[in-house]
């Protein structure tokens, strides 16, 4: 039978692993333990301060039964629908890491989006009592493009369980960085190698459940299974799109939607020529971090909701691309929004053992120079401090 360990509390150390002197937040989670194998993996369901949204992580213990320390990239030439950027494979050392059970939710994001509001009212009401100091500030994104967006997203889908989507890397980052302070745990965007360790389940098949690519409409949301039975739903024009998270089968570690549904966002950078200068070295998840110098292209995993099966595999990985931004009327294009990629969101791990705190920022904050530049220049006004929950928060 499945034991199941239930814990409230009004004051929990963070959930970090960190050393004794770590923080104490004043907040309500609700954990749920399950035995850390394999087959029942350990799932802890998160309440996000201040609010009623939750977010539910699986537990990756790498290195326990059924979880190699290590991980093959990429795919082997014989496998059905391999592209060139998928080779040529190479080890990589995997450190224990948790992960979103579900792509994130716009439910969720909408928290985030809500702090530009907030900070705008207090600059009109000359509230300044409380100025952030902008190195330890969180980017707000700047409200959606309306005029195009808006009704792509009524199609769609937003409140209730859909996947945030046609966000970019930036907004992605600055979303960990957000969550990481109001929670006050580490939290972060996947490196390509976590990303594709959660998806393999310790299998090195085209996908985590075989070879069988008819069986992916068991776990995916793709090309053959994506039509609304209502044809004027979904993508306009299209009658297809992405589905609320969680609705078909998890992987074996517990996971869903890794395939499909929405593309997700990694922290890596993209290679055309792909893992070549790595060579026959074994390095960490971490030091394969391939840092983005610019801000296109960049490497997005697991397919979508328009994709076919080849592009949903473990291995497939593809370059984002300037054209997700085609109808940007912004000169230069926002650095929070991608008005033509309705198919790409993301979701979050939490490393086991965080890196020290004073390495935090280099995870969040984008290296890349025009958007440094853009933040620099006329956008303090959307950076805001983050103010942790109390004891007081809703149930």
């Amino acid at each position: 039978m499945k034991r199941t360990l239930t814990l409230r509390t009004l004051t929990l150390r963070t959930l970090t692993q960190r050393p004794p002197t770590s923080i104490w937040l004043g907040v309500i989670l609700l954990f749920t333990g399950m035995t850390a194998n394999a087959d029942e993996p350990e799932i802890q369901s998160q309440q996000i301060p201040g609010s009623k949204q939750r977010i539910h992580w699986v537990s990756i213990p790498v290195g326990s039964d059924g979880y190699p320390e290590t991980i093959t990239i990429g795919s082997p030439a014989t496998e059905k629908g391999r592209s060139a950027d998928e080779g040529p494979t190479w080890t990589v050392k995997v450190s224990p890491f948790s992960i979103m059970k579900h792509e994130l939710t716009w439910d969720v994001y909408d928290l985030f989006r809500q702090e530009y509001g907030i900070l705008q009212d207090t600059r009109i009401s000359g509230d300044q009592a409380d100025q952030p100091e902008w190195a330890d500030a969180v980017s707000i994104p700047t409200p959606l493009w309306e005029q195009d967006s808006r009704p792509i997203l009524e199609g769609l889908g937003t409140a209730g369980g859909y996947p945030v989507a046609d966000v970019t890397q930036f907004a992605a980052m600055q979303f960990s960085k957000w969550l990481s302070k109001k929670t006050g745990q580490f939290l972060r965007l996947p490196t390509e190698a976590e990303w594709e360790y959660a998806a393999r389940c310790g299998q090195q098949t085209a996908f985590s459940f075989g070879e069988d690519a008819t069986r992916l409409a068991e776990y995916a949301w793709f090309f053959d299974n994506s039509e609304y039975d209502d044809p004027d739903s979904g993508y306009p024009g299209l009658g297809s799109g992405y589905r609320k998270v969680g609705t078909l089968k998890a992987n074996r570690w517990g996971v869903h939607d890794l395939y499909g549904n929405v593309a997700e966002w990694t922290l890596d950078g993209y290679l055309a020529e792909g893992y070549a200068a790595h060579g026959d070295k074994v390095v960490s998840a971490t030091a394969a971090v391939r840092w983005p110098e610019k801000i296109w292209p960049a490497v997005v995993r697991g397919g979508s909701w328009q994709d076919d099966p080849e592009r949903c595999r473990s291995a497939a990985r593809y370059p984002s691309t300037r054209k997700w931004q085609k109808r940007d009327p912004q000169l230069p294009k926002s650095i929070w929004w991608c008005t033509d990629a309705f198919h790409v969101g993301f979701r979050l791990v939490r490393p086991t053992n965080p890196p020290p705190p004073e390495q935090w920022d280099r995870w969040w904050d984008s290296q890349v120079e025009s958007i440094q530049r853009q933040i620099q220049q006329g956008y303090k006004e959307l950076r805001t401090p983050v103010v942790k929950a109390t004891s007081d928060t809703d149930e």
